[in-house]
């Protein structure tokens, strides 16, 4: 089993006819909007998700550091950008604390995520870090380390924040699926200005992603004027080879009718870029594409090129990593999680500043504030 050593290292917005959100010009808007209520409200969310000066510290209090931890990170897999930018968060937040990490990488399938946190429980490290994969694939090596009273905590492990007991986590870092959802619904509602033909992206063998795009789909048609053209079922694994060919015979059946989309994931639209410049469409014209998670450094590449994605509702990946040493300092104090949970945010090409993440402000003085760091 291979191991990973990590190493140092506004747009404007409104309802009135002519004003846009970030992300590039949308269509022309009618005189009158389907649904006023609840355009407006849209706008005024995504307005606030937008900003990029919010007070997203995390905690205000907590114990002060402890000494002498080592800290065992278990990745799905470090090819994953999401999975990968939570653990160099992580190693950032064990160097200020004065903290040991060791990475180990699963690579992807269950055989090889069961041999790195076997290898993880071997070391007998202060705690695990169970880094975007489902606890279930390892039932038997948690309860294995729930037995030898090492504390685990998730990123992306479960569908929630917070602390859970089947399986038994101290807790789990994640942004609220119910969050995430919602303001994806509300960009494309205040981007259209309550008129948009939609495509939804999802992966529908994933709970939790047939979770969010449900969500979505509830929020849309909160708006009459929206209607859902098609809800694309692809696998995430196979999204490379299937996307384009879904893509054009999108293109061919709904042609100017289809204006915005959404996806569970911002794969799709790396996937579907060649077959909408096939179709000759402009990388900065309809379809607009928001991603609704994750957003990877690519993601943030096809934004600020304005090459067919114009936003997404970004993971602060690194954040989420401080937020993990910290969750375990309060484990290794006797103290409960923290329950701070990250508040959503809209990237845009205006917003984002050329920045390939998302990377809050204020949160690194906080914590060392909190750990007398």
């Amino acid at each position: 089993m291979a191991t990973v050593a990590l190493t140092a290292g506004t747009a404007l917005l409104g309802c009135e006819r002519g004003t846009s959100v970030g992300g590039g010009p949308p269509p022309p808007s009618p005189a009158k909007p389907s649904c006023p209520t609840v355009l407006a409200r849209a706008a005024a969310a995504v307005q606030q998700a937008e900003k990029t000066n919010r007070a997203t510290t995390g905690p205000t209090s907590g114990p002060r550091a402890t000494t002498g931890k080592t800290i065992v990170y278990v990745a799905q897999t470090m090819t994953n950008p999401g999975v990968a930018g939570a653990a160099n968060g992580v190693a950032e937040a064990a160097r200020t604390i004065g903290w040991n990490l060791r990475v180990i990488d699963g690579r992807g399938t269950p055989a090889g995520i069961q041999a790195a946190f076997g290898q993880a429980i071997t070391l007998r490290p202060s705690g695990i870090v169970i880094g975007g994969f489902d606890p279930d694939l390892t039932s038997q090596q948690v309860a294995q380390a729930t037995a030898e009273h090492i504390p685990l905590v998730g990123w992306h492990a479960v569908g929630s924040p917070g602390p859970s007991r089947h399986p038994a986590l101290f807790t789990n870092v994640t942004t609220r699926v119910e969050d995430v959802a919602r303001t994806s619904a509300e960009w494309i509602i205040a981007h259209s200005h309550g008129h948009a033909g939609v495509v939804l992206f999802t992966d529908a063998s994933i709970p939790f992603a047939r979770t969010k795009s449900e969500l979505i789909k509830k929020e849309l048609a909160a708006c009459s004027g929206l209607k859902l053209l098609a809800e694309d079922n692809i696998p995430i694994s196979d999204s490379s080879s299937r996307t384009p060919q879904e893509v054009s015979a999108l293109l061919s059946r709904f042609r100017d009718a289809w204006t915005h989309s959404a996806a569970i994931n911002d794969v799709y639209f790396a996937d579907a870029a060649p077959a909408l410049r096939a179709a000759r469409k402009k990388g900065a014209a309809a379809p607009f594409n928001i991603g609704a998670g994750d957003g990877d450094p690519s993601a943030f590449q096809r934004i600020n090129s304005r090459q067919f994605q114009a936003a997404t509702v970004p993971e602060p990946f690194s954040q989420q990593g401080w937020q993990i040493l910290d969750e375990f300092n309060r484990a290794f104090a006797g103290r409960p999680a923290s329950g701070y949970v990250a508040p959503v945010h809209i990237a845009t090409a205006a917003n984002s500043a050329g920045a390939t993440t998302w990377d809050p402000p204020g949160y690194r003085a906080a914590y060392r504030k909190i750990w007398g760091r």
